[in-house]
């Protein structure tokens, strides 16, 4: 109802209807009266549109606030407090039904007399179990106040729970036994989505009126509660629609990520622990009121670019040959050459031997002494001794916890330029593949194979570049593809320096590398000691390879322990 229009739709103006009044009665002994009695209409009528006018003003508010409020905790105690602000109640309890339409959940419960704030942004967990809506025998509970509506869809407002009919109150009257509180008037909502499917249910508990009585609901605050649940309904669906999409996500992540790991069983997990570490780490730096990063404090949008960065990391893996990943000796390709070298170096062995028997018997046919088979046995003895030497210094060689030192190079290629003849053709003992990766210094991986490898951080900026993150995560193929950057610019893929290193990509680089030094399931090497790995952050810090203020704070607050005691084995975590 609006002061300057019409009181409805095809009525006159209320200044008319006082004029015609005013005039019937002029002239007359009541004139006086009358117009005394049309001002105070008209003043009356002016008080009642300010309060339809602010009514109206502070709802359209309320709308707007819960339509821009995706976190669904946030929004569902937005929708307690401003009920209850609406309708002046001093507790409130808002439940939600689960997705099988079985149960009513609860999400918010407050109580203003008992101080109780629990759910939502609170931070104290509802122990309360849920609401059954069937009983075992998939019958519909309406006993409860709670779930009958949300089985309904009625609107139910009692005046006083305690004289009430109909319904079980015996959790109400057992709770103010045990507390002192006087549970009386109660006013219990549905929450209907688009599709007039109840999807939550809003209960108001003892409306105090200005002296502090409690007072039932009145049917206008019933409206008034009914017009905000409609509302809350629709921003309540668009929070579980935007929600359900990020559980999506995540879970179409959480499988591209178990499949990278899954394409190596020596890297199961690695993603996980990289994702665990990272997350310690930014809320550690949330945490802090002095130092570096005293002033830097990770926004939630912040902290979600860095676990999804973490997650997705090694998304380009995937197009990176087995093989190469799981490379745990020199020699491996599709399959460990080893055997092959060792059968081919016991086939010369085998080659000598028959030489030997040849030149025996010849020497024994031509009537030699047998000091001369003699000679002949010990020469060949010391060439498959040789031989048998060679053959065990190339295994030790193909494994790599040795580093490969130049005089050791030396060897392998003096081995390799030896020859053998097999079916009338000649080969050398080690071909030219095999002595290429027989002396890499350190590894298994040549330089090749470390390139492609080193190709999936740009293959991860390429594959998450494609995909339409909102803005708020613009940045997390940036971040997902510079866990492999260092601060002096030697990293890849793009050789980023500095400042040029978002902070997020920092702390994912140290969790990284502390996860890949301390993993016990690689096949290339031992768990490392814990404190080994400490020493190892120590050197990268000193070349200025990695953020000494993020592995300051990773180690002096103690995470890098509590991470240990949760994952390594305990014979990692003892000294050297």
């Amino acid at each position: 109802m609006s002061r300057s229009g019409k009181v409805s739709s095809g009525t006159e103006s209320l200044d008319k209807i006082l004029g015609k009044a005013l005039n019937s009665f002029k002239g007359s002994e009541h004139h006086g009266v009358i117009s005394s009695l049309c001002r105070d209409i008209e003043e009356l009528f002016d008080k009642d549109c300010a309060v339809d006018n602010d009514l109206v003003d502070r709802l359209t508010e309320i709308g707007l606030a819960l339509s821009g409020e995706t976190r669904l905790e946030r929004l569902l105690e937005m929708i307690v407090d401003e009920a209850r602000v609406l309708t002046g109640a001093d507790a409130g309890t808002l439940y939600v039904v689960d997705q099988e339409g079985r149960k009513l959940g609860f999400s918010i419960l407050q109580n203003d007399t008992m101080d109780v704030r629990m759910g939502g942004t609170s931070g104290n967990e509802i122990t309360l179990p849920p609401v059954p809506l069937f009983s075992s025998g998939n019958k519909p509970n309406h006993s409860n106040v709670s779930s009958h509506c949300a089985l309904t869809g009625e609107t139910i407002n009692i005046a006083d729970v305690y004289e009430a009919e109909g319904f079980d109150f015996t959790g109400p009257r057992k709770y103010d036994a045990a507390t002192g509180y006087r549970s009386k008037s109660m006013l219990v909502l549905a929450l209907k989505n688009h599709e007039q499917d109840i999807i939550g249910v809003l209960q108001l508990l003892n409306a105090i009126d200005e002296d502090g009585e409690i007072i039932e609901f009145s049917p206008g605050v019933v409206d008034i509660v009914g017009s905000l649940a409609s509302q809350a309904a629709i921003a309540l669906t668009n929070a579980q629609l935007i929600q359900g999409l990020k559980d999506l996500l995540y879970s179409v992540i959480r499988s591209i990520a178990a499949a990278i790991d899954a394409k190596s069983p020596y890297t199961n997990g690695h993603i996980e622990r990289v994702v665990s570490i990272s997350m310690m780490i930014a809320d550690k730096v949330n945490c802090l009121k002095e130092g570096q990063f005293a002033e830097v404090c990770f926004d939630e949008d912040e902290l979600e670019e860095l676990k999804l960065a973490a997650w997705m990391h090694d998304v380009g893996k995937i197009s990176i040959p087995e093989h190469v990943v799981d490379k745990s000796t020199k020699l491996e390709t599709i399959f460990d050459r080893a055997e092959m070298v060792d059968a081919r170096f016991r086939l010369i062995a085998e080659i000598i031997k028959n030489k030997q028997l040849e030149e025996t018997v010849a020497a024994l046919l031509n009537g030699a002494a047998p000091s001369k088979v003699s000679e002949i046995e010990m020469r060949y003895a010391v060439e498959l001794e040789q031989v048998e030497e060679d053959r065990l210094f190339i295994n030790s060689c193909n494994i790599p916890k040795e580093f490969m030192s130049d005089d050791r190079i030396a060897r392998v290629e003096a081995i390799a330029s030896r020859t053998y003849e097999s079916n009338g053709e000649t080969f050398n003992w080690l071909t030219e593949d095999e002595v290429k990766n027989l002396s890499i210094r350190k590894g298994t991986l040549t330089e090749k194979e470390r390139q492609i490898i080193e190709s999936h951080a740009a293959i991860t900026n390429e594959m998450l570049s494609r995909l339409p993150f909102p803005k708020r995560l613009a940045r997390v193929p940036e971040i997902a593809a510079s866990h492999h950057e260092k601060l002096d610019g030697s990293g890849y893929p793009k050789g980023l320096s500095g400042d040029d290193l978002p902070l997020q990509a920092r702390i994912m680089a140290v969790a990284d590398i502390f996860e890949a030094l301390t993993a016990k399931d690689r096949p290339y090497k031992k768990p490392m000691k814990l404190s080994q790995a400490i020493k190892i952050l120590g050197f990268m810090v000193k070349d200025n390879h990695i953020d000494e203020e993020i592995c300051k704070i990773f180690i002096d607050s103690g995470l890098y322990m509590d991470y240990a005691k949760a994952e390594l084995d305990p014979a990692q975590l003892e000294e050297d």
